[in-house]
């Protein structure tokens, strides 16, 4: 199947503002011991990612403060587009944290640690997902709605407004692969490959499951 059959992003990548949670992690701001004001991104001034990633591994204390603080911001951003005013967003951000710094020596290329920490991401709120389906499907805990309105800021420019509230709109009706999925190319603005290596499938089955959520997403436009 070629990739041209499946839909462009909402926008390259999501912008924060679109959002009605405009709040940044509150561990992304301040100061960091023995670092001087580390940058929010990795070509900024302050030690490299990989320079801190070493660092952590050699058990600096301050370097896994840093790596927190830096990347806070993104870790709670992408949580929260995946699961929208969702009230367990804090929790998975200190798990998602607590799992890369225990998993930290595994990292191949530190200077890669943003990324890695998305799939990370990807990870622990998919298997939430997956833990609440089978809540839901016992009988033992019960969905938990959203309205796409209160999803999208009315800041949003109104062509991308619409394109969102049409997305988080069918989000709840699919099953987790698709949903993730849906989310990470449409909303996130990555590429077929990137969505694979962040959701630990290969690129054939993440088209199809990016296609099976396309048709529910365009049925749900035509009612």
């Amino acid at each position: 199947m070629s990739s041209a059959v499946l839909a462009p992003p909402v926008f390259e990548p999501a912008r924060a503002t679109w959002f009605t949670t405009g709040r940044q992690h509150p561990g992304s701001q301040g100061k960091v011991h023995g670092v001087k004001q580390v940058a929010a991104t990795v070509s900024g001034p302050g030690p490299t990612d990989a320079a801190l990633v070493i660092a952590a591994r050699s058990g600096d204390d301050w370097a896994f403060e840093a790596l927190f603080r830096r990347h806070a911001n993104l870790v709670f951003g992408l949580t929260y587009r995946l699961l929208p005013r969702d009230a367990d967003v804090d929790d998975i951000v200190q798990d998602v944290f607590s799992a890369a710094f225990e998993r930290l020596g595994t990292l191949q290329n530190p200077q890669a640690f943003a990324a890695w920490l998305g799939s990370i991401v990807v990870n622990t709120v998919s298997k939430r997902l997956r833990r609440r389906r089978l809540l839901e499907r016992l009988g033992l805990r019960s969905a938990e709605p959203y309205d796409p309105d209160q999803v999208v800021s009315p800041v949003a420019p109104v062509e991308a407004s619409l394109e969102l509230k049409a997305v988080y709109g069918v989000l709840q009706r699919l099953p987790t692969e698709q949903r993730v999925a849906l989310v990470l190319r449409r909303v996130e603005g990555m590429e077929v490959a990137q969505i694979a290596t962040h959701m630990g499938l290969s690129v054939s089955t993440v088209k199809r499951r990016l296609t099976a959520a396309e048709a529910r997403l365009e049925r749900a436009r035509q009612r």
